[in-house]
């Protein structure tokens, strides 16, 4: 007999979902020389999309680090930590921004006051083991004790990257820690649509934060030694927050140097030159970069996005569509190497699109879709990477006062487009199904081509005797 376990059930479970907002989801993968693929550990990456109401959007994408505990409790709490009434009487930009701000310190302190009890158990363990024993002999004479010393540094190092997307009253605010990725596609007044990225990476190659890091009194070159991706923002590490002197690489350090201060980008108007809002975890965009060594990956993945929304008829089919051919094309990197050394795997992927006015299109009409986003478009050819679709040559992050425009609609249901094209929602709403003098509905579904091939069917006697019509 089997048996159904349900998942915890959470408070966030109830908050109302943003239906203009697709989720695509990769988990991580190893390759074998074969091209079989398998998970190297559990997902650790985590997502939220909630609509409040016409005027409150919150979107979040949380990529966990060393274990997906300090995810799943970012993403449990960072809404109670923003709608719980701390907007509702916020009007300047700045007090909005604060509430974001204060929300990432909250949710860390909140998940270390958490762990309180594993740090005491983690010290009466220590205890327990003799001094001078070094890891081999200890875990031999005492193999219990070292799982559970294992067990709880693992829980403690646990860390997530981080990005926030908040709508409010027609404006939006961007957040994040780590390496979490924000894109705004907007179209600019000759048609081409330029990709702005909201965020700032919070890693080794970030001369600002290298700078930050150098005035702590830290060798930054000895750093970058360990890999460029190292995260100099995140939520959790305990391990090395709690304890930085005990790392040489941050022993000289006079004060705290990973650090969970996001950086928060905003008020952004929203107005018709919005096309839609991408928000990624790193394994999206360095998949991409790892297969192609393209520095351009973020204008990479606005076309594909372009591309899916031609052929797809959803929004979770857009987002799932862009997530499966990056993985596609790190796959087939991989197959492509001989010697199987690059691409070898990838981590947890997820990719949230939130649509403002982009127009999903049937897999018939994804042409129209890509050429309406600029006139010069072949009107016979469905690849957006042959079609000329313009997009900007480079990729800009901008301060909040380089991006203007007013609020419009977009934000009733009427006026924003999900699955259907404006003109095929103009005319759901025109066609009113109310019952005739028979009780039926007028028809909606031409059926005079069956009807007609009926007929001639029947007058050509080719209809079989026992035939239903």
């Amino acid at each position: 007999m089997s048996v159904e376990v349900s998942e915890a059930k959470s408070w966030t479970d109830d908050l109302p979902v943003c239906f203009y907002t697709g989720v695509g989801l990769s988990k991580n993968q190893i390759y074998k020389e074969d091209g079989y693929r398998r998970e190297a550990h559990e997902c650790e990456d985590r997502s939220f999309h909630f609509k409040i109401d016409d005027h409150t959007f919150l979107y979040g994408v949380f990529n966990g680090k060393d274990g997906s505990s300090m995810a799943d409790f970012a993403a449990q709490r960072m809404p109670a930590e923003i709608l719980l009434g701390q907007l509702s009487d916020k009007d300047s930009p700045e007090a909005i921004k604060e509430v974001l701000r204060e929300a990432f310190l909250a949710v860390e302190r909140s998940y270390f006051e958490s762990v309180d009890d594993l740090l005491a158990e983690r010290a009466n363990l220590l205890c327990e083991l003799p001094d001078g024993f070094k890891s081999y002999d200890a875990y031999q004479q005492f193999p219990d004790i070292v799982n559970r010393l294992r067990a709880a540094n693992a829980r403690l190092s646990a860390g997530a990257s981080v990005a926030i997307a908040l709508i409010f009253k027609g404006h939006l605010y961007v957040a994040n820690v780590g390496d979490c990725r924000a894109l705004l596609c907007k179209i600019d007044t000759e048609g081409v649509l330029r990709v702005m990225q909201l965020t700032v990476d919070h890693d080794l190659t970030n001369e600002d934060e290298l700078l930050r890091l150098s005035h702590m009194g830290i060798d930054v070159e000895k750093l970058q030694k360990k890999g460029s991706h190292l995260a100099t923002r995140c939520l959790g590490n305990y391990n090395v927050k709690g304890g930085y002197k005990d790392f040489d690489l941050f022993s000289a350090a006079t004060r705290e140097p990973v650090i969970a201060e996001a950086e928060i980008l905003g008020p952004i108007a929203l107005d018709d030159s919005c096309r839609f809002l991408l928000l990624m975890t790193q394994g999206l965009y360095g998949a991409l970069e790892e297969a192609t060594k393209s520095e351009q990956a973020n204008k990479e993945i606005a076309q594909i996005v372009v591309e899916q929304f031609g052929s797809q008829s959803t929004l979770a089919g857009v987002a799932q569509g862009v997530v499966d051919r990056i993985v596609r094309i790190h796959h087939d990197h991989y197959m492509k190497d001989p010697s199987h050394l690059m691409c070898c795997q990838h981590e947890d992927i997820t990719l949230l699109i939130r649509n403002f006015n982009f127009q999903l299109s049937s897999p018939a009409s994804a042409s129209s879709t890509l050429r309406s986003y600029h006139p010069s478009l072949n009107a016979n050819t469905s690849d957006p990477f042959a079609m000329g679709l313009k997009f900007d040559s480079q990729i800009e992050v901008l301060p909040s006062s380089s991006i203007n425009g007013t609020l419009t609609e977009m934000f009733t249901e009427a006026s924003i487009t999900s699955s259907d094209s404006s003109e095929q929602m103009k005319s759901n709403q025109s066609s009113s199904m109310f019952l005739d003098d028979d009780g039926r509905i007028a028809a909606y579904v031409d059926f005079s081509s069956f009807y007609q091939a009926v007929k001639k069917a029947k007058d050509e006697g080719t209809i079989p005797e026992n035939a239903i019509y």
